[in-house]
């Protein structure tokens, strides 16, 4: 299914431009404190999003999974429904965690929480969709 591989490219495209963004002073503002992971880093992406190493790192890592799972019909289809599974599960850890604890490994802020959730609502959402749209094989008679 072209949908689905398409989806899944486009998302795991997105990710490797964001995580390659996450490195270049001028996009990233307070650059000079971005930090390897947790509170410590006070880097933000376009000045709203927490980042650090870490987090960069991740989307791009992300991005490139999602680029290999858009080969396949199934592989597009289960990166964009786990992948936005994981991202529900980050953006309610977010909102659960206190913002300054060490239990913000990477570190997120309100924004980076909201932007989690519903990405991963609609990641989830063209997984299924996809999914549902996929075309059936015609019943033997």
């Amino acid at each position: 299914m072209r949908n689905a591989r398409s989806v899944a490219g486009l998302v795991g495209l997105a990710f490797v431009v964001i995580g390659v963004l996450g490195f270049i002073p001028g996009v990233v503002s307070h650059y000079g404190e971005l930090r390897w992971w947790r509170t410590g880093s006070g880097a933000e992406l376009f000045g709203l999003f927490g980042t650090s190493i870490f987090h960069n790192l991740l989307y791009v890592g992300l991005g490139i999974v999602g680029l290999v799972a858009a080969r396949s019909p199934a592989g597009a289809r289960a990166y964009l429904t786990g992948g936005g599974v994981l991202y529900v599960a980050l953006g309610v850890y977010g909102l659960l965690i206190d913002e300054t604890g060490s239990a913000n490994v990477f570190p997120v802020n309100r924004a980076d929480d909201w932007l989690h959730l519903g990405l991963g609502v609609a990641m989830v959402y063209a997984g299924l969709a996809v999914t549902l749209a996929a075309p059936r094989p015609a019943a033997s008679t």
